[in-house]
């Protein structure tokens, strides 16, 4: 991984069914009708969730073409590539795919708090998500700067964790050059703006989260254990970590 100086940047992301059934009062016809009835309480249902299932079916990996056309506003805030030029506004360029199609969907239904990206999310669909996702997944992360003052002690937290204060590496989810994983969708934060990592985790830390799941829990529980330095140093460090010049993602835990 290389550490940039600051000072040097290189050229330049119910279901409800009720069911009614009028009987006479003649036994015969209860009795005539109760197989018939019973029959078309387990069909019903059956019956309902299949448009659902064939909507399910009808989704399709995202496509990047797609995508590009889909994703044209988000460029105002998060760059055209994915590469945000305002440090408020994430990097999305090589970010997972599932993640953020993960994310647009918690913005859309509430469980993320945005203003302005429940606006944008709202009138995608889970296709639509998929595709932009795809979109931004193709793209290449700038590399940031590390303030060097700040890379011993982030550099710490992230490799290694604080076993006494219960603080995990956070290249146990992330990885050791930040790229992530996309299977469990821990996203990629390599290169991501300083400014919205430490916004982000101070977020965290004061009670918000993403969700009521069990993966949405983990990051706000970690970064309640961390203080305000411990958030300067790794969101510091993380903006500085990627891999060197002709290193590949592969061979970037090497490179120092």
């Amino acid at each position: 991984m290389s550490f940039r100086p600051a000072g040097y940047r290189p050229a330049i992301v119910g279901y409800a069914v009720a069911l009614a059934f009028t009987l006479s009062s003649s036994v015969v016809f209860a009795q005539e009708a109760k197989a018939p009835a019973a029959a078309a309480t387990v069909a019903q249902p059956a019956a309902a969730a299949a448009p659902a299932a064939e909507a399910t079916a009808t989704l399709k990996p995202g496509d990047a073409t797609a995508g590009a056309a889909k994703a044209a506003v988000c460029g105002a805030c998060h760059g055209m590539d994915g590469n945000s030029s305002d440090p408020q506004y994430p990097k999305l360029a090589g970010q997972h795919a599932s993640y953020i199609a993960r994310q647009l969907t918690n913005f859309k239904g509430g469980a993320r708090q945005n203003p302005i990206m429940l606006g944008f999310a709202s009138s995608l669909s889970e296709q639509d998500m998929r595709d932009v996702g795809a979109f931004f997944a193709t793209k290449s992360s700038l590399p940031g700067v590390a303030d060097q003052a700040l890379v011993e002690q982030g550099q710490k937290l992230y490799r290694e964790g604080d076993v006494a204060r219960g603080i995990p590496a956070c290249m146990a989810c992330h990885s050791i050059d930040g790229r992530g994983n996309p299977g469990a969708m821990y996203p990629q934060l390599t290169s991501q703006h300083a400014q919205y990592i430490e916004a982000t985790l101070k977020a965290w830390h004061d009670g918000t989260s993403w969700g009521d799941d069990a993966h949405a829990q983990i990051m706000p529980g970690i970064a309640k254990k961390l203080d305000a330095k411990d958030i300067a140093a790794l969101a510091s460090y993380v903006e500085g970590l990627h891999a060197a010049e002709g290193t590949s993602a592969s061979g970037a835990a090497a490179a120092k």
